[in-house]
């Protein structure tokens, strides 16, 4: 049994999981999403333990809630460095801090891809629904999807915003090697 493999994917999972929660909360401040919705009171009490002290030390700058991206970018560094440590391989720390805002970047393109065919599959068959979800996932596209709508307006009342938008964040995700 490969203990190390299985160890590896933990690590890998749980911190991941934890810097989408984080990244989430960060999209969901950015478009000023409900704060009383049930998953944005669910990703606050998720990330308030280290988010809280976090803001303690690192000051905003401007709208960008600085301590989140760092406490993103540190939990993807400790990861590397776990994941260095049980696979006995030594990376540089330039290479740790390239590839942790390499993971970021990845994550956060990949959200918005999975939010965005959430988007389309809700409009098909749940939109009238009253989901707290759906406003969330409205709100977190809108950003991305509404440049495109403004270039290419629905035709024959088909939006194919999020047709160009998935694969415009497809391009960047293989040019970011994935």
């Amino acid at each position: 049994m490969n203990t190390t493999g299985a160890l590896i994917y933990l690590v890998s999972t749980l911190t991941d999981l934890y810097v989408t929660a984080i990244l989430l909360r960060l999209l969901l401040q950015w478009v000023r999403a409900d704060f009383y919705n049930p998953l944005s009171q669910f990703l606050v009490k998720v990330t308030n333990p280290i988010l809280v002290p976090a803001r303690r030390l690192i000051p905003s700058i401007g709208k960008l809630d600085t301590a989140s991206v760092v406490v993103m970018l540190l939990l993807e560094l400790l990861q590397l460095v776990v994941i260095g440590l049980l696979s006995q391989t030594d990376f540089g720390f330039q290479f740790l801090l390239v590839f942790a805002v390499r993971k970021l970047l990845i994550a956060l393109l990949l959200t918005y891809f999975v939010l965005i065919i959430a988007r389309v599959i809700v409009s098909w068959i749940a939109s009238q629904s009253r989901h707290p979800l759906i406003p969330l996932i409205y709100q977190l596209t809108e950003p991305v999807l509404r440049p495109i709508n403004k270039l290419l307006p629905t035709m024959g009342g088909v939006d194919l915003s999020p047709l160009f938008a998935l694969i415009a964040l497809r391009a960047l995700l293989l040019l970011l090697g994935w």
